[in-house]
């Protein structure tokens, strides 16, 4: 890895694959060393543990990312990555942020997601992935100007994958179950993060409870996006993550 160059490992959300990141490959494609893994049984990955263990899972990526990477995950990536930080510090220079939680069941005093939203998306993801997969994608390009060819793009990138494994479907499903609040509260590297007003699925209340645990995040909020600011708000979230990388946040 070149000192000039940053390395950037870009970790995907759940039940889609590396094909999310598309647009953003072809942006930094000269500017950073960059590394899109897909998770344990999602897309070209199609070796994953049983059982589907947050620490197991966290352990396979592991061997896919130099040390001292700039770390960004979304969402469910967004989870895996904290846990990356907090297992193998050696991987992680500065960790990001987008659309993640490190909790993202509703608990006492933590906004999240209800048990039965899961439980929802789980079943349709079961019963018809791709058309699942395209109305997560829609919801989630709301408030983009060119939606309707994000939305075309996107399902084509993703689609140009294999389709998940059901087993670990269901496993990542579990894991957005973990707390891994004492976790990120303890670490102890540059933080940043990415996030959308709008969100349903990590609502912008989460920003608050997170700029308390670690102070020193630097997080920024797009007005009008919802969970995938990337998809959404390309080029604000383009010039977040150089700014990111530069130093500059």
């Amino acid at each position: 890895m070149t000192t000039d160059k940053p390395g950037l490992v870009l970790l995907h959300g759940w039940g889609v694959n590396q094909g999310v990141w598309q647009g953003i490959r072809a942006q930094l494609a000269d500017s950073v060393t960059l590394i899109t893994p897909d998770l344990p049984g999602f897309g070209s990955q199609s070796d994953y543990p049983l059982p589907y263990s947050l620490d197991a899972v966290v352990a396979q990526l592991a061997k896919q990312i130099p040390d001292n990477s700039y770390l960004c995950g979304w969402s469910l990536g967004g989870l895996l990555a904290i846990a990356l930080a907090s297992r193998y510090p050696d991987k992680v220079q500065q960790l990001g942020l987008i659309g993640a939680s490190p909790c993202f069941v509703a608990a006492d005093n933590w906004p999240g997601m209800q048990q039965a939203v899961l439980q929802q998306f789980a079943a349709a993801l079961s019963q018809n992935l791709p058309l699942t997969i395209e109305r997560f994608l829609a919801i989630q390009a709301l408030g983009s100007s060119s939606a309707r060819n994000d939305i075309k793009t996107l399902k084509q990138a993703i689609m140009a994958y294999p389709m998940p494994q059901a087993a670990a479907i269901e496993g990542a499903l579990q894991l957005l179950h973990a707390d891994l609040r004492s976790d990120f509260a303890a670490l102890k590297l540059p933080i940043a993060g990415f996030y959308g007003r709008l969100d349903s699925l990590v609502p912008v209340a989460v920003v608050e409870q997170l700029q308390q645990m670690q102070p020193q995040a630097r997080f920024t909020v797009a007005a009008h996006a919802s969970h995938a600011p990337f998809i959404s708000h390309p080029q604000a979230f383009r010039h977040w993550l150089q700014d990111w990388l530069a130093g500059a946040i």
